[in-house]
């Protein structure tokens, strides 16, 4: 009997041997690589990690058991806690999670080519950002869906609870404010996409009433209907940019700012069956299809990459990102190899939605789908010639760029196809929706749409970054209960509509400050280096449940990720205050306070960081060295209360 399986990934292993080392330069060092082979070697290489190194992290680390009572029963609500399909959980935990780092982070990081960004992309997702998001999904899965600075204080300590919560609130604040400002910027007098996304809303209301009241369970049809009302949506905020109502969506900027915080706190307060999840799981849709089709774009065309494997700025003085490619393109990818915000919604909306112990594997192939978001997007960027590339990303003049050795090609017929001018837009976005529409337009029977695609993928951008603003206030609003539920203990019940509604309004009045004073003039890099260092204080975390589950043996797969991790974003963060310092110090004294505050930010997070570490090392020591017995606030199997679940094969 032939073995099947056996064969099916072997032949994936061979495909992904194959497709690195003609990215690498190993096979053909000389040549032009071709897109293709991009797509090939990380879509093969997570499918195999997925497989094999999320099933064993499942099955002898953390041990998943059906038999296990989840919060999402155990403590069912109809609100916050809510057993939900394993497909709609997962569209939600991965349109919660993919944000604008994915998108716009690879981008930037080809400055440095193409090359080490695919390099840390791939190979930093599956073995730890995936590996931290599946960590705390199933710590807070097994600890009643308590967030990521209470486990840190259960587990650890108050010193480490206590740090870890005001870094945590710092950058989520920071992360938000960062991503309503590209939403803002990118709906800026675009009434097409103010209409689209607008209709969002009334669409994910029909959808939750319609699963939860009128048709409960018809997962497929309300898919069906959802996606139908999307491209319905998509196709009329044309018409309507183009009609007597476009006066309607073509709004100000700070009407903008107004609007997106009254969503962000609907989307806080009401129970999650009702507006978050549903809208989440509608733009998963719109998220995955529009990856796909660009696979599958990327798979017909076979486009040539025209950016170098790297570039002459590895070594620093790049025109986007001034630092070395050690330690800026791991802060500048961020999100895309692992993100500490995945673990506020691994350990905040999420675990409470659990229907099975199984199901939480979606923590690890969320992460998995958001880093090969990362690998289209740096290939979608790539596709422009280097010199286009900086054009765009930087504001410097055409001969400036021609002296570096960059001459400008194309920039003048780019911006004709797309009817829009696109030299000196930098940020990434602008780049990114050149590159896809270039790789829509060559599609059979696109020809001369481009401008169309290009609009519709600022679109796709936006929409990528709002379902992070939602499902963010939400967490961001689980946290500040928490902290304040030891003063004042109403405040701790999630379920408690004033506690509800003042820490809402608190946090969406935080980032919503942010995004309409604009203070916050390098939010990237400063939020790159918080991420990354929550990234590894998460890890940290789950290294101390791991000791504390008697599993030991199996640090590795925390620390090894955690200490590298860790090196590269202190080092990254030193760089980046000295770096606000200097900016400070030649800034003229109105602009100066900026500056000195991104040091500051950037010093007490770091600060914070180094004070978890030293304090989950010793009580590291104390339960492997001295041998303390162990202790765990971790539900244990067989957990009575809430609704029986049967063990049985994942469903």
């Amino acid at each position: 009997m032939i073995a099947w399986p056996s064969i099916v990934w072997a032949g994936l292993a061979v495909l992904s041997a194959v497709g690195f080392g003609i990215v690498t330069g190993i096979v053909h060092p000389d040549e032009k690589v071709n897109g293709l082979w991009l797509v090939v070697a990380a879509a093969c290489f997570y499918v195999l990690a997925y497989r094999f190194y999320g099933g064993f992290l499942a099955r002898r680390v953390v041990e998943l058991d059906n038999r296990r009572i989840t919060p999402a029963h155990r403590l069912n609500d109809g609100a916050n806690f809510h057993p939900t399909n394993r497909w709609v959980l997962f569209g939600h935990h991965f349109a919660a999670i993919a944000g604008a780092g994915p998108l716009l982070g690879p981008v930037l990081a080809a400055q440095f080519g193409f090359l080490p960004g695919f390099l840390w992309l791939v190979v930093g997702a599956v073995l730890a950002g995936a590996v931290q998001d599946f960590i705390i999904l199933v710590a807070s899965m097994r600890r009643n869906g308590r967030s990521l600075p209470e486990i840190a204080r259960d587990e650890v300590g108050i010193i480490t609870g206590t740090a870890t919560a005001v870094a945590v609130l710092f950058i989520v604040v920071v992360a938000l404010a960062g991503l309503g400002l590209a939403v803002v910027n990118a709906l800026f007098h675009n009434p097409w996409g103010t209409f689209t996304l607008a209709m969002t809303i009334p669409i994910a209301f029909f959808m939750g009433f319609y699963l939860q009241r009128w048709r409960p369970g018809c997962v497929g049809e309300v898919s069906a209907i959802g996606v139908v009302l999307l491209v319905a949506a998509v196709i009329e905020g044309r018409a309507v940019a183009q009609s007597s109502l476009a006066g309607w969506f073509d709004l100000e900027r700070s009407t903008l700012v107004w609007l997106m915080a009254a969503y962000g706190f609907l989307a806080s307060v009401l129970p999650i069956w009702m507006l978050l999840v549903p809208r989440d799981y509608l733009s998963s849709f719109m998220k995955v299809s529009v990856i796909a089709l660009l696979g599958v774009g990327v798979i017909v065309m076979a486009p040539t990459i025209e950016m170098p494997r790297v570039t002459g700025f590895i070594a620093g003085g790049g025109p986007i990102i001034p630092g070395p490619i050690f330690p800026f393109v791991f802060i500048t990818i961020a999100c895309g190899a692992i993100s500490g915000f995945h673990s506020l919604v691994s350990s905040g909306t999420t675990p409470k939605m659990v229907d099975r112990e199984s199901h939480a594997l979606v923590g690890y192939g969320a992460m998995l789908m958001e880093s090969f978001v990362g690998v289209i997007a740096l290939i979608a960027a790539s596709l422009l010639l280097p010199g286009d590339y900086f054009a765009i990303n930087t504001t410097l003049s055409a001969d400036a760029l021609g002296a570096l050795g960059y001459p400008v090609a194309h920039i003048q017929e780019l911006s004709r196809l797309v009817e829009q001018q696109v030299m000196g837009r930098p940020g990434g976005a602008v780049s990114l929706a050149v590159g896809m529409a270039s790789i829509f337009s060559a599609l059979p029977g696109m020809t001369g749409l481009m401008a169309y695609w290009y609009q519709f993928a600022l679109l796709f951008e936006a929409l990528f970054i709002l379902t992070t603003i939602d499902a963010g206030t939400r967490v961001a609003r689980y946290l500040l209960q928490e902290m304040g539920g030891r003063f004042y203990a109403p405040l701790g019940r999630i379920t408690w509509q004033p506690g509800v509604i003042a820490t809402s309004a608190a946090v969406v009045g935080a980032w919503g400050y942010l995004i309409g004073t604009g203070s916050i003039s390098t939010i990237w890099p400063l939020f790159g280096a918080a991420n990354q260092l929550l990234g590894m204080l998460a890890l940290c975390v789950g290294t101390t449940v791991l000791i504390k589950m008697g599993k030991a043996r199996y640090l590795g797969v925390t620390t090894v990720p955690m200490v590298f991790v860790g090196v590269i974003t202190l080092s990254g963060s030193y760089e980046l205050f000295v770096l606000f310092l200097t900016k400070a110090g030649s800034a003229p004294v109105g602009k100066a306070f900026v500056f000195y505050l991104d040091a500051a930010l950037v010093g007490v997070v770091a600060t914070l960081a180094v004070v978890i570490l030293a304090d989950s090392l010793a009580k590291w020591y104390g339960f492997v060295v001295q041998k303390k017995p162990y202790t765990t606030s971790e539900v244990p199997a067989g957990q009575q209360g809430g609704v029986k679940i049967p063990a049985g094969p994942c469903c």
